[in-house]
């Protein structure tokens, strides 16, 4: 890609950034790496970024709303979100329609409002109706070709918060975001 295409891309996807008001978040694959361990009393347990994390915490601060769509259950993803005050949490959605069209009407937030991400095809639904539709560098292939962004880096390290920065960025919040960490 040429310089020129390149500095037309990055204009793109920045311009949909700055747009988001509500930013969705898929679990496996993008706040954790996707890997599911079993414990021996059948129980599934996860790993997440604090690098993600924190930058959840600093989007939030700005005025942008954060969600979280799961096709998975898990008592872990509840407790994640619960210590990011992360208010919207939909799990045991396959159809991820039905949440995001309830997610709206009670957000009041439109599609070209919202960013998601996502990595596998369950995903595509929304990838395709949203604003800003991203995933991460081991997203499905079809996922990739959808989205308007992919990652530099990796589901569950540290993806989330470079989309968090991003939107941040973006919209000017960035610099204020962390001036407390400056002080």
């Amino acid at each position: 890609m040429t310089e020129g295409l390149k500095a037309n891309a990055q204009l793109g996807y920045l311009r949909r950034a700055a747009a988001v008001r509500l930013l969705i978040l898929d679990v496996d694959g993008v706040l954790t790496d996707g890997s599911l361990t079993y414990g021996a009393d059948g129980e599934v347990t996860k790993t997440f970024n604090v690098l993600d994390g924190l930058g959840i915490e600093l989007l939030q601060k700005t005025g942008v709303a954060v969600a979280i769509i799961s096709a998975r259950k898990s008592p872990v993803v509840v407790r994640r979100a619960a210590d990011l005050k992360i208010k919207h949490v939909y799990q045991g959605t396959h159809d991820k329609r039905i949440a995001f069209a309830d997610l709206l009407a009670s957000t009041s937030a439109s599609a070209e409002q919202c960013g998601y991400i996502g990595d596998d095809v369950i995903d595509l639904p929304l990838l395709r109706q949203v604003g800003f539709a991203v995933t991460v560098p081991g997203g499905h292939l079809e996922v990739r070709s959808h989205a308007h962004y992919v990652t530099e880096n990796s589901g569950g390290r540290g993806a989330v918060r470079e989309v968090c920065d991003m939107i941040m960025r973006a919209q000017g919040n960035y610099d204020a975001a962390l001036a407390p960490y400056f002080a």
